[in-house]
């Protein structure tokens, strides 16, 4: 088969939800060394390849609102689709501790390629299905790891990333500090903004409503806790919804 820079699934789910992940693989295409970034195997399964656990909440989580689900099918080291295209770390040279050889010196012109076959179909993909209904909102499913190397741990279980439109978040935050013993973070463990980032270009752009939800990836790395995940956001978003639209 063909590899795709992108993959819809439930295209034909007429929903309100519209779930994305940015970070859903660690695949390498053909045309990006040879389908090889030069590092070691075991670093291309860590976070710095991909949000581990992510497509798996998300596919399920999409499943569960009766909504279509939109996936990219390349490493985020190969390029960053959740970053402007200006944005100094949309191809990533090191990242947590790792050298990536091939692109250690990558050209403008790979750049560019990069650009229009992974990054630019990607948010085709994106923008095209979020243009569907007049009212999307958009879902983004996120991972991030316990600990980059050096620092301290991260103590959230969750978290959710905003921006200035926080119709979505702030009672999803608070229904999920009510679940018992979660430690659910507010734009933790890191800002929730980034000009030209995924949420910025198709929801912060066109007034959507949005959240961006991070789970802990040792919460995720298998499917019961996927499922155990999606079930919570299948059960919460909904709920905190009804309270965005009557604000």
């Amino acid at each position: 088969m063909t590899w795709q820079p992108v993959h819809i699934l439930g295209e034909a789910r007429m929903s309100r939800w519209l779930v994305i992940c940015d970070h859903a693989t660690n695949r390498v295409p053909d045309f990006v060394g040879g389908g090889d970034l030069g590092i070691a195997p075991e670093d291309m399964a860590r976070h710095i390849a991909y949000d581990v656990g992510a497509s798996g909440v998300a596919i399920q989580l999409a499943e569960k609102l009766g909504a279509p689900v939109v996936l990219s099918n390349f490493s985020r080291l190969v390029i960053d689709p959740n970053r402007g295209e200006d944005d100094p770390t949309l191809v990533m040279r090191l990242y947590d501790g790792t050298i990536i050889p091939t692109n250690r010196q990558v050209t403008r012109d790979e750049v560019q390629d990069r650009l229009n076959r992974c990054y630019r179909p990607y948010h085709d993909a994106v923008a095209a299905m979020a243009a569907r209904l007049d009212d999307t909102v958009i879902v983004s499913v996120h991972s991030f790891t316990p600990q980059f190397r050096g620092r301290p741990m991260r103590p959230w279980h969750t978290g959710l990333l905003f921006a200035d439109d926080d119709r979505l978040s702030r009672p999803l935050i608070d229904l999920l500090r009510k679940e018992p013993g979660l430690i659910v973070g507010a734009n933790e463990p890191y800002s929730g903004h980034l000009e030209g980032d995924t949420i910025d270009r198709h929801a912060i752009a066109t007034g959507r409503q949005n959240t961006l939800i991070e789970i802990r990836n040792d919460l995720i790395t298998d499917d019961a806790g996927q499922t155990a995940w999606a079930d919570r956001f299948a059960r919460l978003l909904p709920l905190a919804l009804d309270r965005a639209d009557e604000t």
